[in-house]
């Protein structure tokens, strides 16, 4: 998915609890050379489709913060 200039792609990782790990991975498409962040295990779900809708609101959440930031910076 797409977010103010960034690919967002939130993802579900079965643990061997029955917990899924949210992650994500975000990239600054506007960057030739690629800034891509990626955050691991955000928090743990017991469903995959809540995992991955929490990485992307996290996702959200995180690009407009930075955008706030070099907003005022």
């Amino acid at each position: 998915m797409q977010y103010k200039g960034y690919e967002v792609a939130p993802s579900a990782q079965a643990m061997p609890s029955g917990l899924y790990a949210a992650n994500l991975t975000i990239e600054h498409r506007r960057y030739a050379h690629g800034a891509s962040f990626t955050f691991d295990a955000l928090d743990y779900f017991f469903e995959r489709d809540h995992a991955i809708a929490y990485a992307a609101r996290w996702a959200r959440l995180w690009i407009d913060q930075r955008s706030a930031r070099k907003k005022r910076g």
